[in-house]
């Protein structure tokens, strides 16, 4: 979506909407990058970073605030993209309603993820 330079009005730079969410899928990446580091972490040298009774708490808050930001830049793009495909529908359109699915399922990822999350927390001993 960031290289969809074509000139005109079909600039990604020229669109709010899209940079917010460029930005957010940047987020994203970094967050659940960190995520996935800490698990290979905790796999190779057989030792958690953090405790898992200390880990849980943000980890079910991490992945519900990235989910928030995923589904809220998708929604903030799509009458975007809507109103641009009815006027015409072109690579630039095409690339936008695919960034748009792409965001979606990244949201339904961590949205799984926060469910396992909240799992986690909710079935832990604080004593």
């Amino acid at each position: 979506m960031a290289s969809n330079k074509h000139g005109g009005w079909k600039n990604f730079d020229r669109y709010s909407e899209y940079r917010y969410l460029l930005a957010i899928a940047a987020l994203s990446i970094l967050y659940t990058g960190g995520q996935a580091w800490r698990q290979v972490l905790s796999i190779w040298k057989n030792n958690n970073i953090l405790e898992q009774r200390i880990s849980a708490m943000p980890d079910f808050f991490g992945d519900q605030m990235v989910a928030y930001l995923l589904i809220s830049s998708t929604s903030a793009a799509i009458p975007l993209t809507n109103n641009m495909r009815e006027g015409q529908d072109n690579i630039f359109t095409d690339a936008s309603a695919s960034a748009l699915s792409m965001s979606f399922f990244a949201f339904l990822s961590l949205a799984l993820s926060a469910m396992v999350s909240g799992y986690k927390l909710s079935t832990q001993s604080y004593i």
